[in-house]
């Protein structure tokens, strides 16, 4: 079997221990460029993450594609990866790619606000969106201002530290005030490459399924979503 068939199935098994299976989502993941991800970009890390994330991708997402985002203190939106063009993906449309701003310094802000651009007016669906972001440390604590404000529609944020830097921001997203619904979760893995895929899939999923739950009974996943227009306009129907 080759490497994305294992991991294909080994993803199989942990979306059906977590009862995903037959969940439709789209699938984004936004890969942190910044300098000091320099290595792990030369060694093939980045690629193994994103072979690991689109065999994700491929069991529940709409098209079977996985949209991705590179940022340090700009941002590219990306062609979308799939299993027909994975091989040497991050070589080609990143590294060898000038257009790629790369290795500058953090700036989360701008891509996550790209982020929600393409999925709530660009490409707006009913159906959810499970974005998978990567990062080594540092994150703006600009952040939270986006997380809250797509706390009402369709978008789960995974964050996943990697490496040994300061998450210090990431860390308080359990108890982020302010939201409709709990819409981001984070872990931190200090040796990406050491972990299986098993147990990456373990905690990449571990809490998108109560999300779901949560925004289904907040009408976020329904076509008519009135109670979070009421949480952003309180006085919207008065």
């Amino acid at each position: 079997m080759s490497t994305i068939s294992l991991k294909k199935k080994t993803a199989s098994i942990v979306l059906e221990k977590k009862q995903l299976t037959g969940v439709t989502a789209k699938v984004g993941i936004v890969l942190d460029i910044t300098g000091s991800m320099r290595k792990l970009y030369r060694d093939g890390v980045v690629q193994e993450v994103v072979e690991r994330v689109l065999a994700v991708a491929s069991q529940f997402d709409d098209d079977g594609e996985l949209d991705i985002w590179v940022y340090d203190n700009e941002f590219s939106r990306l062609p979308a990866a799939t299993e027909e063009i994975f091989m040497g993906y991050v070589e080609k449309n990143i590294l060898s790619n000038d257009s790629v701003h790369k290795f500058g310094r953090n700036d989360e802000p701008k891509v996550m606000k790209d982020v929600i651009q393409k999925y709530t007016k660009e490409e707006p669906s009913d159906v959810p969106v499970f974005l998978v972001f990567i990062n080594d440390g540092g994150c703006k604590a600009g952040i939270k201002k986006f997380i809250v404000e797509s706390s009402t529609q369709p978008i789960f944020w995974q964050f996943i530290g990697i490496g040994d830097s300061n998450f210090d921001v990431l860390r308080k997203l359990d108890t982020m005030e302010g939201r409709f619904v709990d819409n981001a979760n984070f872990f931190h893995v200090p040796d990406i490459e050491q972990v299986t895929d098993e147990e990456l899939y373990n905690q990449m999923l571990n809490e998108f399924p109560e999300w779901l739950k949560e925004a289904k009974e907040k009408g976020i996943l329904r076509k008519k979503r009135k109670s979070p227009l009421n949480f952003i306009f309180p006085n919207r129907n008065k």
